[in-house]
């Protein structure tokens, strides 16, 4: 098993106080870190804001299967609601291990935005992927979803825009001709921003065998490196859901008014040691990154990685879910990440004039099926 990494840890009052050193930060992000921070003493409210949110990955993904369908946005190549079996793995197979919620995050700066505001360069017609709006179950299915996930990732971003204004202040002394605030800027500007709820569905016997016959330690999800510029995460859900059930209740829907379905009871630990989040480091070593329930972790992607100029890197990662062989493919993996992203006509390569809308276009479509 691959050996267990300590992630760099900062409190949010040091980020709130702008007390965060350029070494904790190139420990964090530099050339020869793990390209991950880790922010503990969160608000309090962000714990029940995460079961709850996280609960809606299960009842999401147990929905029958034309609900699903319903949800699936193929014009966007699934960059807008549920899509499952439409990635690839590194052995060349569709990924059915895990269900795929995306969401739009562009209510943070205008609560009526579905999605990212159009250019003169990109349209709904030439970049669906980013120009399509949200997709959101309808209450009489899934009732409560949309203020459950908003709610976690506005309190997400709103982090993640300290962590930008801290890497500013670094690039600001370490880069030539830096523009003031530019990070912070982006993030909390940001239109683009995307919200993945992932659920690894628990994996039976057969699942198992063929998995762990071809004995690549990423057959769960490709090792890849996020293309926009923090990536916050959250720690995973566990939950065991033949002794929970996650199946929406039938009960009468109406009566909740717009609240959330009760969270899901949530195992105090996964039942797999080997489940998780995995780093490949700068030497090439393989390790795996814990990140505490009551924290929120940020990573660094390929954006961040050119808007300072290779100061820092970003950070090549992949996530196992649960062995059928441990828990007897009882046991579902959710997690959210939220990915702050530049605005379609900011520039992410100052050098080269390259903005991230034509960035992204140049990646979005690696992963998903042909």
């Amino acid at each position: 098993m691959a050996p267990l990494a300590q992630a760099v840890t900062v409190s949010l009052k040091d980020l709130q106080n702008g007390d965060v050193s350029f070494e904790t930060l190139q420990q964090a992000f530099g050339p020869d870190s793990l390209g991950i921070l880790v922010v503990k003493d969160v608000p309090q409210e962000f714990a029940q804001l995460r079961h709850v949110a996280l609960s809606y990955g299960s009842y999401l993904g147990n929905l029958p299967k034309e609900e699903l369908d319903k949800l699936e946005n193929a014009k966007a190549k699934y960059l807008t609601g549920w899509s499952l079996g439409k990635e690839t793995l590194k052995n060349g197979q569709a990924d059915t291990f895990k269900g795929s919620y995306y969401a739009n995050c562009a209510f943070y700066v205008n609560p009526s935005l579905e999605c990212a505001e159009p250019t003169a360069e990109f349209s709904p017609e030439t970049f669906p992927e980013y120009l399509s709006p949200n997709v959101w179950p309808a209450e009489n299915v899934l009732p409560g979803m949309k203020p459950a996930v908003t709610s976690l990732c506005r309190l997400i971003i709103d982090v993640a825009v300290l962590v930008a204004r801290a890497c500013d202040r670094f690039a600001e002394k370490e880069i030539q001709g830096y523009p003031k605030g530019y990070l912070e800027h982006v993030v909390s500007t940001s239109n683009t921003t995307k919200a993945r709820l992932l659920h690894y569905f628990p994996q039976g016997a057969s699942e198992a065998a063929s998995t762990e016959a071809e004995g690549d330690e990423d057959d769960w999800c490709g090792t890849h490196l996020d293309h926009g510029c923090l990536t916050g995460l959250t720690s995973a859900m566990f939950i065991d859901e033949k002794q929970v059930s996650p199946a929406v209740p039938t009960a009468d829907l109406t009566s909740l008014n717009g609240a959330s379905l009760p969270p899901l009871e949530e195992l105090p630990a996964s039942p797999d040691a080997a489940a998780g989040l995995y780093i490949k480091s700068r030497t090439g070593e393989t390790v795996q990154v814990k990140i505490p329930r009551d924290c929120i972790a940020f990573q660094t992607g390929e954006a961040l990685e050119r808007i300072t100029a290779g100061k820092f890197k970003a950070v090549p990662h992949f996530v196992r879910g649960v062995r059928a062989s441990v828990s007897d493919g009882r046991v579902a993996r959710n997690t959210l990440a939220v990915f702050t992203q530049p605005n379609l006509g900011e520039e992410v390569d100052i050098a080269q004039h390259l903005t991230f809308g034509e960035f992204a276009r140049g990646v979005v479509t690696k992963n998903t099926v042909s």
